[in-house]
């Protein structure tokens, strides 16, 4: 049996107890101690940057198939202030997170009466407060009780990150004495209740064109145990974002991952149907359209949120809301003797729509020997292998080419986090991704742009070894933001590239700088016999992709500036560029387009 001498020993070994086995961490004298304790009981990883450690934590948790657990450790005051995007990240994407800060003593708190006192200290405690599930400033030792409930609250119901902000002396002081005996409340998810059961089968059941839709809320582990059943059923399924995984692309009726950056003819069948039943996803103004009011617009939405606040915040419109875990409610659909009522047309059109529009929009094109982007992207998942686990980034125009494009397989992980939207999510996704899955090659696709915000992880990535390969496309600039400044400000161009005052590295230097291996690639030596040698080696290897600076990115859900300033958006199936012809008198029979 351990004997914990000092407190952070004994507050280190209840963490994990409690089923913690990594920590990604920046060291700083507030946290010394901690630290200390940490190296004894867990694989501690250290990284360059504090918001690495929490973006690598928030990733090895939503990845790990051990049930694993890990947790980011960060000093006082700027090791609090460089966490806080990743925390916010963790908080707007319901994943659990732990944070420990560090913090000055408790006799030089200032405790709010002047600025600062301690060494670094800020009152880290409360800037996170509205971000965090909860957050607590340990002046005091916790007992063994309170820390199993902040880490129970971290992971139950809707999940989000919890911070402990522990002063350096109380980490240092002897151990308690482990006389608590106090019961862990433990908050079981509600389960759905036989009449919005009967009401829900009922709906399906009156219903010619349905669509399924499921969320990240629905666990990845969870899906794949039941994904044959949930198949059997013969509905079309759609996923949102975090979803993605949910549901294999080869499955006959796909319906794709609509969102206002989504597929096109995701988002057509998604407003085409007359019932949307909307499983573990909070439906946010990204997955139904900035133009929410015409979301579903001949059908009606019953939602399943763990979280009751998201099924009354007024939008979408829905027609029942059912307050309950995902997992449960789908168990009692799965159980249920439904009858599947969706017409022949209806199932169909589904495989029309996909089998004729699921392609790089004809708009999408790069001169010269630059690669296009979204054909790219395609012939990559065509070469990846069904035990990859994907990390495409978070936000940009390489982002979104790979939720429009990308054909994932089966048992394949892939994960994001797009509610914050931040750049640089990346390279420090895909260090928990590896480090949650060892045996298994990452794929990392992010823009250049976004790359730079977190490049100094590559020195993580490089000492570790890790089988990483990242697929950096690079544009000279912020392909996203030019794009806008084009559209909407006829091309007055401001910060987006190096023209404009933007300065980018060399990307190939960078690389050989942290003794990474990196090949630049053109549309004459994509997919080379080269190219696809080095990734199937072991280890990092970086891929420059150049693109087309000028290249556009379709299709998309425009916006228009009214005449009193406001801001009118075309609902999520009404994408540029417009569909003509045939195709727009086939694909919008059941919606109102002139």
């Amino acid at each position: 049996m351990q004997i914990n001498s000092k407190y952070s020993d004994q507050f280190m070994s209840w963490l994990s107890e409690e089923g913690y086995t990594h920590c990604f961490f920046v060291g700083g004298g507030n946290v010394m101690h901690l630290l200390e304790s940490a190296s004894k009981n867990f694989v501690c990883i250290p990284v360059v940057h504090e918001v690495a450690a929490g973006i690598a934590a928030e990733y090895f948790n939503e990845l790990s198939d051990e049930g694993l657990r890990a947790f980011a450790l960060v000093t006082a005051g700027p090791g609090l202030t460089n966490i806080v995007t990743a925390i916010a990240g963790a908080y707007l994407e319901s994943r659990e997170l732990l944070v420990v800060g560090g913090q000055a003593k408790v006799s030089d708190l200032s405790r709010g009466l002047v600025p600062q006192i301690g060494h670094q200290e800020i009152d880290g405690t409360n800037i996170v407060k509205p971000i965090t599930k909860y957050s607590i400033l340990a002046d005091r030792r916790l007992s063994k009780s309170e820390v199993t409930q902040i880490t129970q609250i971290s992971r139950n119901g809707r999940k989000g990150p919890v911070f402990v902000e522990m002063c350096l002396d109380i980490s240092a002081m002897p151990s308690l004495e482990e006389t608590d005996k106090k019961n862990i409340t433990k908050i079981n998810p509600p389960s759905p209740n036989i009449n919005d059961m009967k009401l829900v089968k009922q709906l399906l059941e009156n219903s010619s064109r349905p669509l399924i839709l499921i969320g990240g809320g629905v666990p990845r582990s969870y899906a794949k145990s039941i994904l044959p059943k949930l198949l059997d059923l013969g509905f079309p399924i759609a996923t949102t974002w975090n979803g993605f995984d949910r549901i294999p692309y080869s499955y006959e009726l796909y319906a794709g991952r609509p969102n206002t950056y989504g597929m096109r003819w995701a988002n057509i069948i998604n407003q085409s149907a007359d019932l949307v039943i909307a499983v573990g996803t909070r439906l946010g103004i990204q997955q139904t359209g900035f133009a929410w009011d015409e979301y579903v617009p001949k059908g009606k939405i019953v939602q399943i949120d763990v979280d009751p606040l998201e099924l009354s915040k007024g939008f979408p419109k829905i027609e029942l809301g059912i307050c309950c875990d995902s997992t449960m409610f789908l168990n009692q659909l799965i159980s249920s003797d439904l009858i599947n009522n969706s017409t022949l047309e209806w199932l169909n059109f589904v495989r029309e729509i996909r089998t004729e529009l699921d392609k790089s929009d004809d708009a999408n094109v790069a001169t010269g020997d630059f690669v296009e982007l979204h054909k790219f992207v395609r012939e990559l998942s065509d070469n990846l292998k069904s035990d990859d686990v994907i990390v495409p980034c978070s936000s940009g125009g390489s982002f979104n080419a790979v939720m429009q494009i990308f054909q994932h397989k089966a048992n394949q992980k892939i994960l994001t986090n797009k509610s914050l939207a931040s750049m640089g999510y990346g390279l420090s996704g895909a260090i928990g991704a590896s480090f949650a899955n060892p045996s298994n090659r990452i794929i990392l696709i992010e823009g250049d742009g976004g790359f730079a915000q977190n490049l100094q992880e590559l020195g993580t990535v490089g000492v570790n070894n890790l089988n990483l390969k990242m697929f950096l496309t690079s544009n000279k600039g912020y392909a996203s933001i030019r794009t806008t400044q084009k559209s909407y400000f006829g091309g007055n161009y401001i910060g987006c590239d190096e023209s404009t005052g933007l300065g980018l590295p060399d990307w190939e230097y960078v690389f050989k700088a942290f003794n990474i291996p990196v090949k630049i690639i053109t549309q004459s030596n994509l997919w080379s016999s080269e190219m696809l040698d080095h990734m199937e080696q072991d280890g990092p290897f970086a891929f420059i992709i150049k693109l087309d600076p000028e290249q556009l990115y379709y299709p998309k859900v425009t916006s228009r500036v009214e005449s009193d300033g406001s801001m009118k958006t075309n609902p999520i199936h009404l994408m540029a560029p417009d569909l003509v012809g045939s195709q727009k008198q086939r694909f919008f029979k059941y919606l109102d387009v002139n």
